[in-house]
């Protein structure tokens, strides 16, 4: 008689054959091929709970030739199984001493169930017959959610379905179908996720008519996968996405990346763009009609973490236990029940998350190649005055004690459903305002008439981008977009994590050619003491709120007489103005903007002292009178100087490069130069490093050259934020670039002979 461990290693034999078979294709590569008799010996002892034997059932049933009439049935008798198990993973309880030696889902997979599953919902595709094979809706939907459970809880089983791009594609034509799109939609994103090579979306059948079928919510769940398709994810570790290894990459792939060329596709899909707007700027009211309570509940199935929709049964079994009757702000219902109210927050949460998705995908397609367009479709569908009439009752909206968060988070992190569409919302912004001139959309009637006088008063010209503002495209209401977002920013807690993006946001407004009048719209507002109490009072910690916080500073005060009057009076004591400093040397890779901001103020400020205004800022300001000291502008250039090199150089800090480049062009301009660089050079040896800080210096620059040189760079920003032609860039950076040790200018005549280190390429190792 055999005893149980002579039973136990016949079954691992089986299971070893099996996953040899599957790796090797020869031999036995699923259970199907196994005698009942076998299955039924091995199955008790395994643990197996008889899913070998309904596979090998289900097997039997979807030949080529039978009517799948009875695969339902098989399957509904597996599905319980599985999701079981599926169930026990995502609410965390899964127990790590198993009852059971296979888990269900493994077993499901071990003997073909993934691929038997991929077969049935293929066959119409793969046989050509007069009959047409026809798998019923139901059918469809029980092998979805069977496939998805598994890829749940067993690893490489999303892997493997992703390598398969036929079944891929085979996926999106099962959207068309209303009854399926759901657990489809569900699925695909699973695999597009772990997928290695995206998808080209003009590969999808009919993808336009696919897409013009889709109703609303089809439409926004369908957001959820194109976000996978349309983004340029970068894989590779941080040290990879320096800007040598980035330029390197872009002349190996001068063919547009297939991010791009989904963009372009989408953007042909005739009325996409209008949905999309429309979507984002639909208001909770406008949702479909009543439906019954357990109807939604299946809805948020698909929209939410499983563990989500669990979260939501609790609530509502524990709100009915409760006989509730207090109302969320949000629901309208004056003493709804339990059971009433949480519907109805479902359905505002459910519109946060398609808005989350809808604004993702249009942000993204305003950063790609088609800006232009973009920009010109959503001004034209009025995006953002929908987005105005929306920012208090759902947008900005206070929580409410029933609002739902993902399972293990709270209302404050910043992975729930609320918090998300606020940082969306925000990148929205920053996108569409960043250097355009449909920025001023955010503005409404009477607020770009504010701009106007403005400039009137102060006998300068309009900017001709307010000029041409179509104003029948602008934010109604009394308030615009723009002043929404100062009040909402100006009652931040100083520990919101939103505050890092309400600069960003409002930054990128004043971005571009500066102005004047834009300048003195927000300064009105209370914007610089509000910038200046974070900084200064709440001392602020955070490097990336203080780093957004200066950069807007710095775009705040740029040349603007008032601006630095209103520094004055804020920072008007020792102490406050230590704390200032300390905040700005605690870190230049952050505060590096704002130094070129005040560098350029002085330099413009001190060709002005004709003007009384001038010479009384002058005579007044800290700020001035210490940038204006010849030892504080060596200390900041040198220290930029040398927190960066060409092999880490990137998007965040190359802009330590170009504001030591506007130190030493405001310093060429007035012929001090060569002092400058002696003075460079002095400073090395009185650190005992002679020949580093200059040599490093001389890579950067020629780096500096290749990147911005390049004929698709855009050249517009670096002379937009200094007010200093391109040319003059070109030329100074030329000018300390010469081989020629006898000129004053040259950085390699401050570089002794013994310590030259010039002559390496700047390549990425």
């Amino acid at each position: 008689m055999a005893t149980a461990s002579d039973r136990c290693r016949r079954t691992h034999n089986v299971v070893a054959q099996i996953r040899r078979g599957q790796v090797t294709g020869r031999g036995l590569t699923r259970g199907a091929q196994m005698t009942e008799t076998l299955l039924k010996e091995r199955d008790g002892r395994a643990k197996w709970n008889g899913i070998p034997l309904l596979l090998k059932k289900l097997f039997l049933n979807s030949h080529p030739n039978s009517d799948l009439s009875q695969c339902q049935s098989i399957l509904k008798e597996i599905s319980p199984l599985l999701s079981m198990e599926a169930m026990a993973i995502v609410t965390e309880e899964k127990k790590s001493n198993q009852d059971f030696t296979f888990p269900n889902t493994y077993t499901f997979d071990l003997f073909g169930g993934v691929d038997l599953l991929v077969e049935i919902l293929m066959r119409p595709t793969l046989f050509t017959q007069k009959k047409k094979i026809k798998v019923s809706d139901d059918l469809v939907k029980d092998c979805l959610s069977i496939l998805y459970t598994t890829c749940i809880c067993t690893e490489g089983v999303t892997k493997r379905l992703a390598e398969r791009s036929d079944f891929v594609l085979f996926l999106f034509t099962l959207m068309s179908n209303k009854q399926t799109f759901l657990q489809t939609a569900t699925l695909i994103e699973d695999i597009l996720g772990v997928k290695k090579e995206m998808i080209q979306l003009e590969d999808i059948p009919n993808l336009s008519n696919l897409v013009s079928s889709f109703d609303q919510q089809q439409l926004a769940n369908f957001c959820r996968i194109l976000s996978v398709t349309i983004s340029e994810f970068d894989t590779e570790s941080d040290d990879k996405n320096t800007l040598l290894a980035k330029n390197a990459q872009q002349k190996k792939n001068l063919a547009p990346s297939r991010a791009e060329v989904n963009q372009a596709t989408l953007l042909n899909i005739s009325g996409f763009i209008e949905r999309l707007c429309k979507l984002a700027t639909r208001k909770v009211s406008d949702t479909t009609g009543p439906s019954s309570f357990l109807q939604e509940l299946e809805e948020w199935y698909t929209w939410l973490d499983n563990a989500l929709v669990l979260d939501a049964l609790m609530r509502v079994a524990s709100e009915e236990a409760e006989s509730s009757t207090e109302s969320s702000d949000e629901s309208g219902l004056a003493n709804a029940s339990g059971r009433t109210q949480l519907p109805q927050s479902m359905k505002i949460m459910h519109e946060i998350m398609y808005k989350v998705e809808v604004l993702y995908v249009l942000c993204v397609l305003l950063m790609g190649r088609q800006r232009n367009q973009v920009h010109k479709m959503i001004a034209e569908f009025k995006l953002i005055p929908g987005l105005n009439n929306l920012f208090e009752k759902l947008i900005w909206r206070k929580h409410s004690a029933s609002a739902l968060v993902l399972h293990g988070h709270n209302q404050n992190c910043d992975c729930s459903p609320d918090i998300s569409l606020k940082i969306q919302f925000l990148r929205l912004l920053q996108s569409f305002s960043d250097h355009h001139e449909n920025k001023y959309l955010l503005l409404n009637s009477q607020e770009l008439d504010e701009l106007s006088v403005i400039a009137l008063r102060a006998n300068i010209p309009e900017v001709e981008a307010v000029v041409n503002t179509d104003r029948s495209l602008v934010c109604d209401g009394k308030k615009g977009l723009l002043t929404r977002l100062l009040q909402v920013m100006k009652k931040e807690p100083a520990e919101s994590s939103f505050r890092f993006w309400q600069a960003r946001a409002v930054e990128s407004f004043l971005r571009g050619a500066t102005s004047y009048a834009d300048q003195m719209f927000l300064l009105r507002r209370g914007l610089l003491e509000h910038i200046l109490y974070c900084i200064v009072d709440s001392e602020c910690k955070s490097r990336d709120v203080l780093q957004s916080y200066f950069d807007l500073l710095g775009e705040l005060m740029k040349f603007n007489i008032d601006a630095f009057k209103r520094f004055n009076k804020y920072v008007n004591t020792d102490e406050k103005f230590n704390i200032f400093l300390n905040q700005i040397n605690s870190s230049l890779v952050d505060s590096n903007m704002l130094v070129r901001c005040i560098a350029l103020s002085l330099d413009r400020f001190e060709s002005q002292t004709d003007d009384i205004k001038v010479a009384e800022l002058l005579s007044e300001s800290r700020l001035l009178s210490y940038t204006s000291q010849v030892t504080i502008r060596m200390s900041f250039l040198f220290r930029l100087i040398n927190i960066i090199h060409v092999q880490t150089l990137t998007q965040e800090n190359v802009s330590c490069l170009n504001t030591s480049l506007v130190i030493l062009m405001l310093a060429r301009r007035k012929g001090k130069l060569p002092f400058y660089l002696r003075t460079l050079q002095e400073m090395e040896y009185a650190d005992k490093y002679p020949g580093f800080l200059l040599n490093n210096f001389h890579s950067l620059l020629r780096f500096w050259q290749q990147h911005y040189l390049n004929k698709d760079k855009d050249s517009t920003c670096l002379e937009n934020s200094s007010c200093i032609s391109f040319s003059y860039w070109k030329e100074t950076v030329s000018v300390l670039l010469i081989p020629d040790r006898t000129s004053p200018c040259a950085i390699i005549s401050y570089i002794d002979e013994a310590y030259m280190d010039i002559d390496r390429e700047l390549t990425e190792e």
